[in-house]
């Protein structure tokens, strides 16, 4: 080879270079790479590939593609794998407890083999939930060129005549609890609503992490939004393994990309795309990672001066592959930029400025998906933050899908989800109740499982615009409907949710940015006081070493020490 890359093997030389590496070159050479190839900078392709779900199940083709574009442009791509969890398949169950805890296995493990093997660069390919967070967090604590690419989310089923998302499916549920849908079109439903491999379709906790993240600039801009099934997602990989070496060449790490201006971007694309209320907890784990001062309150200041413009379920009509075919990420930089809501100048592994990328927007005739400023489905974002006496350090509001914004009634108290999902599903909750459902948060869970099973359950039952819903855990982003998560600290680690009995009056206000049980100091102090969890079979092995760790929802339920 021309020695014009050798230069930039800036922490692989220490592993095959020279006399004393020869057994680490022989143990290589006996897999496959040659003298050239060991002479060349070494890229990590670090892979989500899982058969246990359709967001990743397409990894291993994508990361094959991703290592022919580094090849092609001069270096030597050496691939491995980590774990994923899907959210939606473990969704209601103890299986779920394991969702948010794989974030942080995720990111460990791709340090450790980036550690281990002195990578020079990384290019990390992301599809469920918590892979993708889990991928960037990774890269932040590596600090070495790097990139990451989404594997793209999947077009919509077809039922009975209209499209269909798996956000249906968990609302169909409801509705066949409540006797509104036979035991043949739930089957029917189930057969067509998640065709093939991708993430799901809505702007989810997939969609709106991969869109955050490419609007941050870690991703490559355009790329996010392309279908898993597009012809030209392979096209798409390719690139990212020919950028991640030109990302190499110019010594771009991401501490350059991952700042304070860059992850209000990305908040910013969140609010105004009406994403999922988990970007709260990953961007501000993110910011934890990297470094950046950013809190729980930047979020609700960033949303409030943000327009919702984009019509995406849970709350509107269209999905991932509408928005790709109206223009992409880029046409919701567009929106950023002209209504000054942009930190123009922030980079992004592609060399331009998010300014730049922004400015080279292609929008569809007529499409409207992305609405424009002056016609704004809301003029604020898709979520706030609120506190109180039921939330002192802060809680989440989704405000996407539905127009209330205030909301008092009695308690229905749950010390958990399955009890809840009960009573959603044989008649347990009443119009005008407040479900409370807590020991769901980070170490009470363990692993702050997602409240999904339970709000489409009520939603299917004709109860969404007449129940709102409180709990220590997260909602996943396809939730819709009155609901507060997050709300820290959680019952298990003495949070005022804990006092909370069934009949207390509990009153959310949006506009006053209040979330209060009708109880004065003293009785909740004395109710905590006198609270017991409830015994918890799954707090052993991994969900026990989370639970000791991991910090509070409030600075993104990291484990990182305090």
């Amino acid at each position: 080879m021309t020695d014009t890359l050798s230069h930039l093997k800036h922490r692989s030389a220490a592993l095959t270079d020279g006399p004393e590496r020869a057994a680490a070159r022989a143990y290589l050479k006996g897999i496959g790479f040659d003298d050239d190839a060991l002479a060349r900078p070494i890229i990590g392709v670090a892979s989500t590939w899982i058969e246990t779900m359709p967001c990743n199940f397409h990894l291993r083709a994508l990361a094959a593609k991703v290592k022919e574009g580094i090849r092609a442009a001069g270096c030597t791509p050496m691939e491995f794998n980590t774990i994923a969890i899907s959210d939606g398949i473990t969704m209601g169950t103890s299986g779920m407890k394991t969702s948010l805890v794989s974030r942080e296995v995720i990111a460990d493990s791709i340090e450790l083999v980036g550690r281990g093997h002195l990578f020079d660069a990384v290019v990390a390919l992301s599809g469920c939930d918590k892979t993708i967070p889990g991928t960037v967090m990774a890269l932040a604590r590596l600090d070495v060129p790097a990139v990451m690419l989404y594997g793209g989310s999947i077009p919509p089923g077809r039922f009975q005549g209209h499209d269909v998302t798996i956000q249906d499916v968990f609302e169909a549920v409801g509705a066949h609890a409540a006797g509104k849908m036979t035991d043949e079109e739930l089957h029917e439903l189930e057969g067509v609503a998640s065709p093939g491999a991708g993430a799901c379709g809505g702007q989810f906790t997939a969609n709106t992490m991969a869109m955050a993240y490419e609007v941050l600039g870690i991703s490559p801009m355009g790329s996010s939004m392309v279908p898993a099934q597009h012809k030209s997602k392979a096209q798409v990989a390719f690139e990212a393994g020919e950028l991640v070496v030109d990302v190499l060449r110019r010594g771009l790490k991401p501490s350059d990309i991952i700042t304070r201006d860059s992850i209000e971007n990305a908040i910013a694309a969140v609010a105004m795309s009406g994403g999922s209320t988990n970007a709260v907890l990953h961007l501000l784990a993110l910011a934890r990672e990297a470094g950046v001062d950013i809190d729980i309150d930047d979020f609700d200041r960033i949303s409030e001066r943000t327009p919702l413009l984009c019509d995406l379920k849970p709350g509107g009509r269209y999905v991932a592959v509408d928005l790709f075919e109206a223009g992409g990420v880029p046409l919701v930089a567009s929106r950023l930029l002209e209504a000054g809501l942009l930190h123009e100048d922030a980079p992004t592994v592609t060399g331009r400025t998010v300014g730049e990328a922004a400015r080279e927007a292609l929008e569809a005739e007529g499409q409207q998906v992305v609405l424009p400023l002056s016609d704004p489905i809301k003029p604020s974002g898709g979520l706030a933050i609120l506190r109180g006496n039921l939330a002192p350090e802060g809680c989440v509001v989704k405000l996407v899908g539905h127009e209330r914004r205030y909301h008092q009634g009695p308690a229905r108290v749950f010390e958990g989800e399955a009890d809840a999902m009960h009573a959603a599903t044989h008649g347990g909750i009443s119009a005008g109740d407040v479900v409370i459902i807590r020991n769901e948060g980070p170490a009470g869970g363990p692993g702050m499982r997602e409240m999904l099973a339970v709000t489409a359950a009520i939603n299917g039952a004709g109860l969404g615009e007449e129940v709102a819903l409180l709990t220590d855990g997260r909602f996943s982003g396809a939730t819709h409907g009155f609901m507060a998560g997050h709300l820290a600290p959680e019952a298990y680690r003495g949070g005022p949710i804990a006092a909370v009995r069934d009949g207390d009056t509990v009153t959310i206000d949006v506009d006053g940015r209040r979330l209060d049980v009708d109880l004065p100091d003293e009785e909740i102090a004395a109710r905590v006081a006198a609270y017991e969890p409830p015994p918890n079979a799954d707090r052993t092995g991994v969900l026990a070493k989370y639970a000791a760790l991991v910090g509070s929802a409030a600075r993104g339920a990291v484990t990182l020490p305090e």
